[in-house]
């Protein structure tokens, strides 16, 4: 009896010791409902450290083994990249991420995963009679006919990195520079801001076209401020190159740190992201495309509507984005 009673209080204080220690960049709601539901249902602690990625990786490369960093959480490839090629991350083994995630959105070392998608699209406004014909693919946004109607965000912002990265992948490092130069002549305002920015750019009628991601249309569409609800609702997507290799697609990632000391813990946190609640949870709050095909999406994602992806892997666009600043640099686009 008095050895079952031991056992039973040994246990229970090892739950409750548990501990995770998560470096994240990611800054949504959606987040701090999926810590505060693993830790009701694990019983493991979260200390939970949010900061920008480039800022959280150059943290954890100066604590090195001593880092109390498990998990790092970002979005964009090429911050997943960046924290790979920087030593601070553990190849992580598990059927079960193996087998839920498409071999295109995980590293091939298995050394970060993706938890949800994000497409990079073409918005309009659809009340100001914008002629979309001739835009179909992203090359069409460096056309002359366009000149004066492009907004997009700066070239150092990761998404506009990764996006010039896919071209390099798809058509090669000469035409991504012609890209890249002929949207900076066609840009209607010197970037500035976010996505949500450049929306609120063309519901203003300072521009015709903003390239961004889609769930910030999402956000916009279910802000608490009327005026960003307004120009959510008027935006129209366009998803570019269906007729060829399909839009571009972005992850936000997961990964355990090399210096983990909870790697048991880290395991279960990565499992439990990539499980159907969770992912149900990460595109109704805060409408990101699930990793699970078998996740019914909010509606506001399905009224994105359907549409043809890039399948090539983003690791392999990752290792571009070294390429894409250096031609961004050279063309003088900031």
């Amino acid at each position: 009896m008095k050895k079952s009673l031991f056992l039973a209080l040994f246990i229970g204080a090892s739950l409750i010791a548990a501990e995770l220690n998560i470096y994240s960049a990611r800054h949504y709601d959606a987040d701090f409902e999926i810590i505060k539901k693993f830790e009701e249902q694990t019983g493991i602690k979260v200390n939970h450290t949010q900061a920008r990625a480039s800022e959280l990786i150059k943290r954890m490369q100066l604590e090195g083994k001593n880092s109390p960093a498990d998990i790092f959480i970002t979005a964009d490839v090429s911050n997943l990249n960046e924290a790979k090629t920087s030593g601070i991350l553990a190849p992580v083994k598990s059927k079960f991420l193996e087998e839920t995630i498409p071999a295109h959105l995980r590293d091939k070392d298995n050394q970060w995963f993706a938890i949800t998608k994000r497409a990079r699209i073409i918005a309009y406004n659809k009340n100001a009679n914008t002629d979309i014909s001739q835009l179909k693919n992203y090359e069409d946004l460096a056309k002359d006919a366009f000149k004066g109607k492009v907004v997009m965000r700066s070239a150092t912002a990761p998404y506009s990195k990764t996006l010039l990265a896919s071209i390099i992948a798809n058509d090669g490092e000469k035409k991504a520079k012609e890209w890249a130069k002929g949207v900076l002549n066609n840009l209607a305002t010197p970037p500035k801001g976010g996505d949500r920015d450049q929306a609120r750019q063309v519901f203003a009628g300072e521009a015709e076209f903003a390239v961004m991601n889609t769930y910030y249309i999402g956000l916009l569409k279910n802000s608490k401020n009327e005026k960003d609800r307004e120009v959510g609702n008027a935006l129209g997507i366009i998803f570019p190159n269906q007729d060829n290799r399909g839009t571009h697609i972005n992850v936000s990632g997961i990964a355990m740190t090399k210096s983990s000391k909870n790697q048991k813990e880290a395991k279960k946190f990565m499992e439990f992201m990539l499980t159907p609640e969770i992912q149900q949870i990460l595109t109704n709050i805060n409408y990101e495309f699930p990793i699970r095909n078998d996740v019914e999406v909010s509606q506001t994602v399905k009224d994105f509507g359907s549409f043809k992806e890039d399948q090539l892997p983003v690791s392999d666009i990752a290792k571009n984005v070294k390429k894409a600043v250096k031609i961004y640099d050279e063309v003088g686009f900031r």
